[in-house]
């Protein structure tokens, strides 16, 4: 009975001694990274805009009258002077006629005026005939000039009332629906619209930004904190409402002067080739203005960067060699890089690989790796094939 008891006190005490063991130490999990360092990023701003036609012309009615027929395809584009329209023309027909047969006998009266002019003009130096006759005469020449000349402008109204019942392009481009049909009754004197032409190659696309904004801007640049490329222009880039890109980029080609009193903005205007067609008058778009170079910016690779709905944040390694969360607000995506407005300095040390894995406050080694190569910014990414 004793050794029994012996024993089982021995088996307690094993027991006790296992269970102070420490827990064994979690192993480091292998990461690649990136050491933040300053350098010159492009000064990216976004803006919402709309497209717009870089001419645009309504197609109206300058005689009125009947239609008869519609000449061009809906949709197609036309050439600058092309038929689009024809305007019953037998009224007009009929009153040009009737003011050239007004201009024939008015001719015919100043040649006869002028007929007694000559004969009456030897008469008076001989005392033939008095001077009253003689004036009265060439006051009747003039008058019948004066008549000709009246009617010949009139007839020459008449001729562009009767050229106008073919109504032409005024601008190559690309006609919309027509406003009305044949048979519909189109006023001159209401200006009836027909239909629109729009010019699409290229486009412009217009938005605005907060005034504040283009003055810290232009502070920015006078400081030399901005450096404007060599020939001083702003390259735009567009994006889609589906979040594709638009292959071509464009430039800036106007800044109002002025600033809006209703919404505080300032316009601007930049213009894109578009030679598919892609970009549609009235689209909406997201626009990234490239506005030089800020000398001292800070990105980290996209694929360092988790989104969420409180914004982005990255791991770093903090100085016991522990994973640390870090919460950075974002600009721009340029080249495969996050812009880091705020949130990181140079030195700190980001996680680009198994962000899966990671909790804050557990160990980790840095291993090298080409996931975690920083590629530089560029100011100005080399143009997708078909950019001019």
């Amino acid at each position: 009975m004793k050794c029994i008891c012996i024993g089982l006190a021995a088996c307690v005490l094993i027991a006790a001694c296992s269970g102070e063991q420490a827990p064994p130490e979690p192993q480091p999990v292998p990461v690649q990274t990136v050491t933040i360092t300053n350098q010159a990023i492009p000064n990216v701003i976004e803006l919402p805009g709309r497209v717009e036609p870089v001419r645009q012309a309504e197609v109206r009615a300058r005689v009125t009258g009947i239609v008869q027929k519609r000449l061009y395809t809906e949709g197609s584009n036309v050439a600058e002077g092309q038929p689009l329209f024809r305007i019953d023309p037998r009224e007009l027909r009929a009153s040009y006629a009737q003011t050239q047969a007004a201009l024939d006998r008015a001719r015919a009266t100043l040649r006869n005026a002028r007929a007694v002019v000559d004969r009456y003009k030897p008469l008076v130096a001989e005392n033939a005939i008095s001077g009253q006759e003689y004036d009265a005469a060439l006051a009747a020449s003039r008058e019948a000039e004066a008549n000709v000349a009246q009617i010949r402008a009139q007839l020459e109204s008449a001729s562009l009332q009767l050229n106008y019942t073919t109504v032409r392009a005024p601008i190559a481009g690309r006609a919309g629906r027509a406003e009305i049909t044949e048979g519909a009754l189109v006023s001159q004197a209401e200006g009836t619209l027909m239909t629109r032409i729009e010019q699409t190659a290229p486009v412009y696309v217009n938005f605005a930004q907060a005034a504040s904004e283009v003055l810290a801007i232009r502070r920015a640049i006078s400081a030399g904190k901005i450096a404007l490329d060599a020939n001083d222009r702003v390259e735009v880039r567009l994006t889609f409402t589906d979040g594709s890109e638009y292959p071509i980029p464009g430039y800036i080609n106007f800044l109002a002067f002025s600033v809006d009193e209703e919404t505080g903005t300032v316009g601007l205007r930049a213009e894109f080739p578009n030679p598919t067609g892609l970009l549609l008058p009235g689209e909406f778009v997201r626009a990234k203005l490239f506005v030089g170079e800020v000398q001292q910016g800070i990105v980290v690779p996209q694929r360092a960067v988790t989104l969420s709905e409180q914004g982005g944040s990255v791991f770093v390694i903090d100085a016991k060699g522990l994973v640390a969360a870090r919460k950075v607000t974002l600009g721009s995506l340029v080249d495969s890089n996050w812009i880091v407005e705020t949130g990181l300095k140079p030195g700190d040390v980001v996680i680009v690989s198994n962000l899966q894995k990671l909790r804050p406050g557990m160990p980790v080694k840095r291993v090298a790796g080409t996931a975690g190569t920083r590629k530089p910014v560029t100011s100005k990414p080399a143009q997708p094939a078909g950019a001019r």
